[in-house]
């Protein structure tokens, strides 16, 4: 979704480590190269000079890479890559051996912008681009691929570090402030209240507790279904407020956003793409997704906390549906033709932008037979 110009929501279910999964996917300055295990992009983590080459072929073995900065005492002393380890024959040969020494490595300095880093790393044809400070201290690190990334990506959706926008869910029962620590320390961009009913005091008090506590990041509410609502949880505190409850297409995403909305969410719309979870089955010939809403009867079963219901399971009253729906490819590929159909909304409302359309849109109600033949009819869809 950032990658596209949006943002993906954790859902509240899942652990932080999915928005640290985001947060490593790109970016164009890796922050903490010394972080131990792996670092962002599933780099493993610097090496001693001393390190041996099996140890260092294991490391990038592991994290899928084809080069390694070798650090000392926090200063970088050189650069290994598999062309390196390629040439070497005994397995125990210690780094030092077979690096590139510091003296003819291209760095770069801490806090450098995207512009020069990406000029610096073209004009010289390199692969990374360490960034030291005056004490040669590893502050940093650039490369490539993820230049390239951005390049490719104009649009997507960045944090000012360059790494991808991601918000996460949390509750409002017991253990919420705790799981918002945990998602903020992971490096999640908003918070998204997962609630049933939006005005509710349950929702305002976890609105109210989550702006206390971490008052710089924003928090969306919802959802709500009146102007009182909508009202409630502006004077409690949030930054965004999900309206509608229940009904969606994607044909409304034109009307949400003619009407003022700033953004839209989206569920089953995306639900049988590759990205989404679920599994693909062949059912009459055709392809199809498994879901199920996190509400529905399976969610609720298999969910940790309704463990002790397994003897009753009458116990469980479902909210949410479960079925399959068409499988539909790339999320890339609905995402376009979801703004081609914002594009077109646009057009129709005479204006050349959405802040236009917001100004010249007009709503009128239809009654149930008008609103069937603005659709397709007399027509088999394929």
């Amino acid at each position: 979704m950032a990658r596209n110009g949006g943002i993906g929501i954790i859902h509240r279910y899942l652990s932080a480590k999915e928005v640290e999964k985001v947060k490593r996917a790109e970016g164009y300055v890796i922050d903490t190269p010394t972080a131990s295990g792996l670092s962002h992009n599933a780099r493993p983590r610097p090496q001693h000079p001393s390190a041996t080459y099996k140890d260092l072929d294991e490391k990038m073995e592991e994290a899928g890479v084809s080069s390694i900065l070798v650090v000392q005492e926090g200063k970088l002393m050189g650069v290994v890559t598999r062309r390196d380890v390629a040439l070497i024959d005994d397995p125990n040969e210690p780094v030092s051996k077979i690096m590139t020494p510091r003296k003819e490595l291209i760095v770069g300095r801490p806090g450098i912008g995207f512009e020069e880093a990406r000029d610096i790393v073209q004009a010289n044809r390199i692969k990374i681009l360490p960034l030291v400070d005056e004490e040669n201290r590893l502050k940093g690190l650039v490369t490539s691929k993820d230049i390239l990334n951005q390049m490719r990506r104009p649009f997507a959706s960045l944090d000012k570090r360059g790494q991808l926008l991601v918000g996460a869910a949390v509750g409002v029962k017991e253990g919420f402030l705790q799981r918002a620590e945990r998602l903020i320390k992971s490096g999640a961009n908003a918070l998204v209240i997962d609630i049933a009913h939006g005005h509710s005091d349950l929702a305002i008090d976890a609105l109210v507790a989550l702006k206390k506590h971490f008052p710089t990041m924003d928090v969306i509410a919802g959802n709500v279904a009146t102007a009182e609502g909508t009202r409630d949880l502006i004077d409690a505190g949030a930054d965004g407020i999900k309206v509608g409850v229940g009904p969606g297409s994607i044909g409304d995403i034109t009307k949400a956003i003619a009407g003022g909305a700033s953004t839209v969410m989206l569920g089953s719309s995306l639900a049988g793409t590759d990205e989404s979870p679920g599994q693909t089955l062949i059912k009459g010939g055709k392809k199809v997704k498994i879901i199920r809403g996190m509400a529905g009867y399976g969610a609720n079963l298999s969910n940790k906390e309704r463990q002790q219901l397994k003897d009753d399971v009458f116990e469980i009253v479902p909210e949410g549906v479960e079925g399959v729906v068409p499988y539909r490819g790339a999320v890339s590929g609905i995402i376009r033709q979801l703004v081609g159909g914002l594009c077109s909304g646009v057009s129709y409302c005479g204006a050349h932008d959405i802040e236009g359309m917001q100004a010249n849109a007009e709503f009128i109600r239809i009654t149930p037979a008008g609103r069937k033949e603005s659709g397709s009819h007399d027509i088999s869809e394929i």
